[in-house]
């Protein structure tokens, strides 16, 4: 690796110890009267931070080709996740079939390939799968709920598959000819740092004993504190970690690592709001205590797209 690339993951592993200490700490200081349910809870994000960016930090060491695999991977299985919760008819079974067996695989063979198939996975599923998946649903000949059923598969398609795939589109994008080796994966720790980052202090600032939630029926630990302080705290960070990007001022850094937080909690908040329409706590179990693999990765989900394509053209602007 090269030695900022190093740096970075040392920054991260001593971000990761400290909020694992302060968990650890304020566990057993009981005599603050804290919340056990609201210290589990940070500990579990926490977690879950280990274990994505150790998922993330070991695919580097396989190559950018075994990386785009494991998203792919992650995706397919979220998709699932995301499906088993919607109902289904058996008019939809064939147009899942294909939904699983060729939009999804395309989609990240077509990422993999580079930057030069940009203009196809761009477009992929947001046209041509879009498309397909309502007119061969209606060749089953079933019309009950059709819209409803078309449009559960579409969204489960959009955000498990195609936005999820643009955290593996940094791995390919065109960072200039100055750009050293590992500025691509750089880039992809730098934005899943800074999504489960927000995440995590989001959650810490919605702590405060004055609180203001944003949307107590959707969810009721969503503060505006929570959301302003988590996002300035994540700025400040990517501010910190500019040198890590190709982002040539801090304060650019610090701008998307905002949108970066704020995209992140909208996915969260969005894929919450699906949650309690379907009556379930967690998308799966995939991994006991951390819900399954949507949970993980919902504020991915809604950030990378938007991530991706900033940078793209600020990108395109500056070179």
């Amino acid at each position: 690796m090269e030695p900022k690339t190093l740096i970075l993951v040392g920054v991260v592993l001593i971000l990761l110890a400290a909020a694992t200490a302060a968990g650890q700490i304020l566990r057993r200081r009981t005599a603050l009267g804290l919340n056990p349910a609201a210290l589990e809870a940070f500990g579990s994000r926490v977690r879950a931070w280990w274990l994505i960016c150790a998922v993330v930090a070991g695919a580097f060491l396989v190559g950018k080709v075994a990386t785009v695999v494991v998203i792919g991977l992650i995706s397919f299985w979220a998709l699932r996740e995301f499906i088993t919760l919607t109902p289904t008819r058996p008019g939809d079974h064939r147009a899942l079939f294909w939904v699983f067996v060729l939009c999804t695989p395309l989609q990240y063979v077509l990422v993999g390939m580079g930057e030069e198939q940009y203009g196809l996975y761009s477009i992929l599923i947001p046209v041509y799968a879009f498309l397909f998946i309502p007119a061969r649903i209606a060749m089953a000949g079933d019309y009950k709920r059709f819209l409803e059923r078309a449009a559960k598969i579409q969204a489960g398609l959009l955000i498990c598959v195609y936005c999820f795939s643009y955290a593996a589109a940094l791995l390919t994008l065109d960072l200039g000819e100055n750009a050293d080796p590992d500025a691509n994966e750089r880039l992809l720790f730098f934005f899943v740092v800074i999504v489960q980052l927000s995440d995590v202090l989001q959650y810490a600032w919605s702590k405060l004993p004055t609180k203001h939630v944003i949307v107590p029926t959707i969810s009721p630990t969503k503060t505006w504190e929570g959301l302003i302080g988590g996002t300035v705290s994540a700025a400040l960070v990517g501010a910190a970690l500019a040198w890590a990007t190709p982002f040539e001022q801090w304060w650019m850094a610090a701008v998307m690592s905002t949108v970066i937080a704020l995209m992140g909690f909208a996915g969260s908040l969005t894929m919450s709001a699906i949650k309690r329409d379907r009556g379930v706590r967690d998308y799966g179990t995939l991994v006991e205590g951390h819900g399954g693999a949507l949970d993980r990765i919902d504020s991915i989900c809604f950030a990378a797209p938007v991530f991706f394509h900033l940078t793209r053209y600020y990108l395109t602007l500056v070179g």
